[in-house]
């Protein structure tokens, strides 16, 4: 089962979250046993599967994919299932499309040929990109990857990565991609965010894998992400890695019923050096 964020942990940034702005960088004395005052960042995460902007009246339309996103103001969006030029979207290339219409950098991660183009996943970022690893996993009935980007912060200049996921289709087949994309990232020293549709419910083999290394956030009682219009399945979550580095100061779902078929979650975290 996920573990929520312990409450003991959430005390301190809870106090201070009303003089810190998202996307900004603050000193709060204290942090880290009473030493020096420390620079944190405190950033906004969505991670939203947006069905190449088709919602649930039939329509696509990236413009409305767009409004949702800017109306949370996030530093870092993962999205998944995003078209580049195939034809069911007239050729766009969404990445760069929603990259345009909401002011953030943007990345591409192809999974395979689709419809004359490209089909994959993005991510949304208002850090300057440093890095961009379009990582394998193990196939099943789609070929499958993990996108990661590392990123810098401008303001403490501490350096993070951002990890999109969507795994598919089988127990077996999410296992497999879940087991690679832990090993991959079994070396990584910077803070890790990982966030996506995991196509898994809480009590699946999946999460579990992750339990053990990851903290996962709990989004309180409004839990459920799928289908949109009706949610009675939790398989979309936000989880970061290493705990110490992290404080949770809101993680929820976004009642959005129209502009895809998975509502999309937003986290507010502080990241301490």
């Amino acid at each position: 089962m996920p573990r929520p964020f312990a409450t003991p942990r959430l005390a301190l940034p809870l106090l201070v979250a009303g003089s810190i702005a998202a996307g900004s960088c603050a000193a709060i004395p204290g942090v880290g046993g009473g030493g020096p005052s420390q620079q944190i960042d405190t950033v906004v995460v969505m991670a939203y599967n947006i069905r190449h902007g088709e919602g649930t009246d039939g329509e696509i339309d990236l413009r409305r994919i767009a409004r949702v996103i800017e109306a949370h103001d996030p530093d870092f969006v993962t999205l998944q299932e995003v078209d580049r030029g195939t034809d069911r979207v007239d050729g766009d290339d969404q990445a760069r499309t929603l990259g345009s219409l909401t002011g953030l950098h943007h990345a591409f991660g192809r999974f395979m040929d689709y419809d004359d183009g490209e089909y994959g996943m993005a991510v949304l970022s208002r850090w300057p990109i440093v890095s961009v690893t379009n990582e394998r996993l193990p196939d099943g009935d789609e070929p499958r990857t993990a996108l990661k980007v590392r990123v810098r912060s401008p303001d403490s200049d501490q350096e993070i990565v951002i990890a999109g996921v969507h795994f598919y289709r089988t127990d077996e087949e999410r296992l497999a991609q879940a087991d690679r994309l832990i090993e991959t990232l079994a070396d990584e020293t910077r803070p890790v965010i990982l966030a996506g549709d995991f196509n898994s419910t809480p009590d699946d083999a999946v999460i579990d894998r992750f339990a053990g290394e990851w903290d996962i956030l709990s989004k309180g009682r409004d839990r459920l992400t799928f289908p949109s219009t009706d949610p009675r399945e939790e398989i979309d979550y936000v989880m970061v890695r290493p705990a110490r580095r992290f404080y949770a100061l809101e993680h929820r779902v976004i009642d959005e019923p129209l502009a895809s078929d998975h509502r999309p979650l937003i986290a507010e975290l502080i990241i301490r050096p």
